[in-house]
């Protein structure tokens, strides 16, 4: 049974579970503009089939088309989905997606080996894979347990106008305009997107989720 530990997360993003989104296109100096710099999580129920969550997290935000088709996931990361189904914000279960010659390799949902900054993905718990998509292509999906699973280059789609934004913090704004300028239209994130049954996260109502990326 081979086993990877996975060291501490340099972002996450948290949110509890309805239709949810959070955001943070630019991190900490030690991780902004990295191939794992977090942008966004998304947690919502498939339009497709209300029985999945689907849950949706981007790296590298701000990518201009002219270098989206260069750039590509770290094959030395990870990004973990945390699911806590009992309220104690401690994850009960996770999805581990690691990235690795052209591939996305999707692990869970299982309890975790380990909890906090640390990580062991355990292979026999479970995988589905698919190849990551290019810039351009038609975009490659996997199916397998039940679930979904992509990776690669998706249009920015959080909405956000930055400029009114430090107008409102500098005083010279007392509000948004409605419905604003889109500081992200025209960039492009890497996306990695699951969606996996409601009944394979446990609990039931309400569940916990946040994302980390983590380095070997």
């Amino acid at each position: 049974m081979k086993k990877m530990k996975i060291s501490l997360a340099l972002a996450s993003l948290f949110l509890a579970l309805g239709l949810f989104m959070s955001a943070d296109h630019i991190d900490a100096p030690l991780v902004t503009g990295g191939k794992v710099d977090l942008t966004d999580l998304y947690v919502f129920q498939s339009p497709e089939n209300s029985n999945n969550l689907v849950f949706a997290a981007n790296v590298q935000g701000l990518l201009d088309p002219a270098s989206t088709s260069a750039a590509s996931f770290d094959p030395n990361s990870m990004l973990e989905f945390n699911i806590d189904n009992d309220g104690d914000n401690v994850e009960d279960l996770v999805i581990q997606c690691i990235y690795e010659d052209g591939m996305l390799r999707v692990y869970g949902p299982v309890a975790p080996q380990t909890v906090g900054t640390t990580s062991r993905i355990d292979t026999g718990a479970g995988m589905i894979s698919t190849g990551i998509s290019t810039y351009g292509a038609s975009p490659m999906v996997a199916e397998g347990n039940g679930m979904k699973a992509f990776a690669g280059p998706r249009d920015d789609p959080f909405f956000f106008d930055f400029v009114r934004y430090t107008e409102i913090l500098g005083g010279t704004q007392t509000g948004f305009a409605n419905p604003g300028n889109d500081t992200f239209a025209g960039t492009n994130v890497l996306a990695t997107i699951i969606e996996v049954p409601k009944n394979q996260l446990g609990g039931t109502g309400m569940v916990n989720v946040w994302v980390e990326s983590k380095r070997k």
